[in-house]
């Protein structure tokens, strides 16, 4: 089989197909394809700002990243409390230091 292009695209319709069928026959798949929706909306919204649709391309990569920001919302929760953490404990030690 050559290589060309198209091949990563097919391939990945493929799979969301088959995703979806094996939703619709019972394998249920609905946690898997809350991720995987917004990264493939990221992912044809790359693809139309490379190819230069620019505008459609935009909307996607907005759209899907706005989609990804709720679903990792959580994850930037905690990181922001442990960078708050890190930071109030070299702002003690460099307090402590001057005495």
């Amino acid at each position: 089989m050559r290589m060309n292009k198209n091949l990563g695209i097919a391939l990945l319709l493929i799979a969301f197909g088959g995703i979806l069928l094996l939703n619709k026959l019972g394998f249920h798949t609905g946690h898997m394809m809350s991720w995987l929706f917004p990264i493939a909306l990221v992912f044809l919204g790359w693809i139309g700002m490379k190819n230069g649709r620019t505008a459609i391309g935009v909307v996607l990569l907005v759209l899907g990243g706005l989609m990804l920001l709720g679903k990792m919302s959580g994850l930037i929760v905690i990181l922001v409390a442990i960078g708050l953490i890190v930071y109030g404990i070299t702002m003690l030690r460099n307090n402590n230091s001057a005495y």
